[in-house]
C-alpha cells in the first residue's frame, strides 16, 4: 500500500511534508533524528505539521541525509542553524559534495526555481534556506550505525543514483529509508532513478534486496507499507533493466547525440508521467548524465 498522506507512520515514526517530497520524523529513546532534507519550499508545511502532531524540533538530535541532491538537502540549513546542537550525517561524498562551492550554488539555484514552480518563493522569505559553507557535520559509510537508544539504524552504501547515496535500515522496525536508491513511485508506477551510474545502480539494487521490508521510506511521494514495500525493489530491478535498454536505443538512435537523446527521452517521460515533481529542463540534465554513461559503456 502507497501513503502519501503526512502523519504518523508507526508508534515512534512519523511522515512530514507533501506527497511529492517529504522527511522522516523518528524517534528513539537517546535521541530523534529527522531523516532527509528535502525540497526547501516544504519547510513551512513541515513545522506546522510538527506542531499539530506534536513533534518538537528542539528534540531533534539528528538530521541524516541520504544523499547531497538539491531536493532531498533543501531544509538542512534552516534546522542547523535554528537548532546548532542537530548533528548532521552524511556520507563522505555528500560531504564532499558540500565543500564546492558550484555544488552550493547549484543546489540555491534549483531550490529557488522549484519553489518558484509552486509559487512559494514569498512563503519562504522569513526562513534561511540557503546553503553556504558554515555546514558542518559527521561522515558515515557503509556498515555504520546510527543509535538512538532501542532504534538503531544500519547504513548500507548504494550508490548509482548519486555517488553519495546511502540508505538506512532498522531492523526492528523492519523499515528501509532508501532514498532514491531503490526508485520513485511516482502514482501507480515508479521511476528508477539511476542518475550517476547505471550499473551501480542496479548493484545496488542488489544490496538491498534481501532485507525483510513492512516500510519503504521514500523521500518522494510518501512510504509504502506491506508486500508492495517488499516487492518495490524487485520491481525497480525489472524496471531498471528495462530502462537501460531503453537508454541504450535512444543513445543509438540519436547517433550519440547526448542533447538529442536527452530531450527525446525527456519529452516522452512527460508524456507518460505528466505532472513529475522535477521541473522539466532540470530532469533533461538528469537524462543527459545517464545516456553520457551509457555513452562512456558502448565506447
Amino acid at each position: 500500500m502507497r501513503i502519501r498522506k503526512p502523519g504518523k507512520v508507526t508508534d515512534n515514526l512519523w511522515y512530514l511534508g507533501r506527497e511529492e517530497t517529504g522527511v522522516y520524523y523518528l524517534e528513539g529513546k537517546d535521541g530523534t533524528v529527522m531523516i532527509n532534507g528535502a525540497m526547501s519550499y516544504i519547510l513551512p508545511d513541515v513545522l506546522a505539521q510538527m506542531k499539530e502532531f506534536g513533534l518538537s524540533a528542539k528534540k531533534l538530535t539528528k538530521l541524516l541525509v541520504l544523499h547531497s541532491h538539491f531536493d532531498h538537502v533543501g531544509m538542512v540549513p534552516y534546522f542547523k542553524r535554528t537548532y546548532p546542537g542537530i548533528e548532521v550525517v552524511a556520507s563522505a561524498p555528500a560531504w564532499e559534495v558540500f565543500a564546492k562551492p558550484k555544488a552550493i550554488e547549484i543546489m540555491n539555484s534549483f531550490s529557488q526555481l522549484s519553489a518558484k514552480e509552486v509559487n512559494a518563493l514569498e512563503a519562504l522569505k522569513p526562513y534561511d534556506l540557503e546553503w553556504r559553507d558554515d555546514i558542518t557535520g559527521t561522515v558515515v559509510g557503509d556498515g555504520d550505525t546510527v543509535d538512538l537508544g532501542g532504534v538503531t539504524l544500519r547504513i548500507i552504501a548504494t550508490p548509482g543514483h548519486s555517488n553519495c547515496s546511502i540508505c538506512a535500515y532498522e531492523p526492528t522496525m523492519k523499515a528501509l529509508f532508501a532514498s532514491d536508491a531503490v526508485g520513485v513511485a511516482f502514482k501507480d508506477t515508479l521511476f528508477p532513478s539511476m542518475n550517476t551510474n547505471v550499473d551501480q545502480y542496479l548493484e545496488s539494487l542488489g544490496k538491498v534486496r534481501p532485507l525483510a521490508v513492512s516500510y519503504l521510506c521514500l523521500d518522494h511521494y510518501g512510504y509504502m507499507t506491506g508486500e508492495e514495500a517488499q516487492r518495490f525493489v524487485d520491481l525497480t530491478l525489472e524496471e531498471g533493466t528495462k530502462w537501460k535498454a531503453y537508454l541504450t536505443d535512444s543513445y543509438r538512435k540519436h547517433g550519440g547525440d547526448l542533447d538529442a537523446a536527452a530531450k527525446a527521452v525527456t519529452d516522452t517521460f512527460y508524456k507518460e508521467m505528466p505532472g513529475y515533481f522535477i521541473a522539466p529542463d532540470i530532469l533533461e540534465m538528469v537524462f543527459k548524465q545517464m545516456l553520457k554513461y551509457i555513452g562512456k559503456t558502448l565506447h
